[in-house]
């Protein structure tokens, strides 16, 4: 008999030396990063926004979905489709990260999906703000948690489930931010790898946060236990300590590639001369306030300009600075700081998982004048 345990496995490190494996090489195809030259959009494509998928995209029409609401609820809520656009409807532009973001550059290297740091997208997401249909169901007395299940099934490390994730009641109920059950992105209906017809947006939070082809939502009298929260997304030294759980996005500025790439190393190459180096910047505790660029692999750093948000609270800051190219190799980096004093760290703190990776992105770039 085939157990889920011989098909999914524990868990681990890679050993020293150890390359992506072709478990990985499987994850990395199915799940893609945002293009660093599209950090010129303001807002992401779709097709260029990141995408992570833990089983298989669910095939959906809008025309059979229903979303139920129910738990410790005074009255339990099923709506379709056309009952949920009924209701007033908020856009919220929201920065969007996987919470893996970075952990292909930890040593020891945790195997999983081998993020670099592409690993984000901003959206304009439309849809009912989740606390209106809180309101109406009428939590009662008690509530803890709300559960968001997904139709994404499948085993992971020997567990079989539904893509399931919770939020504080406090916290879904509230306006700080306030939570989107959403049905388009960027003006359009969401697209079948983004969650069609509906999925959760919550601001600020990592990417494991935002359930996709959300289906239910059951408000709790108990802390949520299920395996994506007490067990996945846990920043742990150790295999068996219970860990902090991963939530708000840290800090983090990235730079859209200068001059030119070769194409199988993607080594930069630029000219000699002055280059605008830009990119974005974001957080998900508290707005950006200063970006930094270092030319010099961090060991000098210069303040860059940074744009202004235009109200956009969740969204990520466009930043510029002028460079004069010298011939030779240079090491760029930039670093966020945002209102709360958080910052990038030129050294990274490791965990188990290689989650709220935000180490300092550096970008060797080669001058010539040939």
């Amino acid at each position: 008999m085939v157990r889920f345990e011989d098909i999914s496995t524990p868990a681990r490190l890679a050993e020293p030396g150890e390359g992506i494996g072709r478990d990985e090489l499987s994850l990395a195809t199915r799940n893609h990063g945002l293009p660093l030259e599209a950090l010129r959009y303001d807002l992401t494509p779709p097709g260029l926004h990141y995408v992570l998928t833990h089983y298989d995209i669910p095939y959906a029409e809008d025309g059979d979905w229903e979303l139920t609401l129910g738990g410790h609820v005074e009255r339990p809520l099923r709506l379709d489709m056309d009952e949920l656009r009924s209701y007033a409807a908020v856009t919220t532009r929201v920065t969007m990260e996987c919470a893996g973001n970075g952990r292909a550059l930890l040593s020891p290297r945790p195997v999983s999906q081998p993020w670099l740091v592409e690993a984000v997208g901003t959206a304009d997401w439309t849809g009912v703000p989740l606390r209106a249909l809180l309101a109406e169901a009428g939590v009662r007395d008690g509530a803890v948690d709300a559960v968001f299940t997904g139709a994404d099934h499948g085993i992971e490390r020997g567990v079989e489930q539904d893509y399931q994730r919770a939020l504080p009641i406090e916290t879904a109920t509230g306006d700080a931010p306030e939570i989107l059950v959403a049905y388009a992105m960027n003006g359009a209906p969401l697209p079948p790898q983004h969650g069609r017809p509906l999925r959760l947006v919550v601001p600020g939070w990592y990417g494991m946060a935002h359930v996709k082809w959300l289906r239910d939502i059951t408000v709790a009298a108990e802390s949520f236990t299920g395996f994506q929260q007490a067990t996945a997304y846990r920043l742990r030294q150790e295999p068996d300590e219970p860990g902090e759980p991963v939530a708000r996005i840290a800090p983090r500025a990235l730079m859209v590639p200068p001059g030119f790439p070769d194409f199988m190393s993607r080594a930069r190459v630029v000219r000699p001369g002055d280059h605008t180096l830009e990119g974005r910047a974001w957080s998900g505790h508290a707005p950006v306030t200063a970006v930094d660029v270092s030319t010099d692999d961090g060991h000098t750093w210069n303040p860059a300009a940074l744009e202004a948000s235009d109200d956009h609270r969740w969204a990520w800051r466009r930043w510029h600075f002028t460079w004069t190219a010298a011939i030779g190799t240079r090491v760029l980096c930039a670093r966020a700081t945002d209102a709360e004093g958080r910052t990038q760290p030129l050294e990274q703190p490791w965990n188990r998982g290689g989650f709220a990776n935000n180490l300092v992105q550096r970008v060797p770039v080669h001058c010539t004048g040939l």
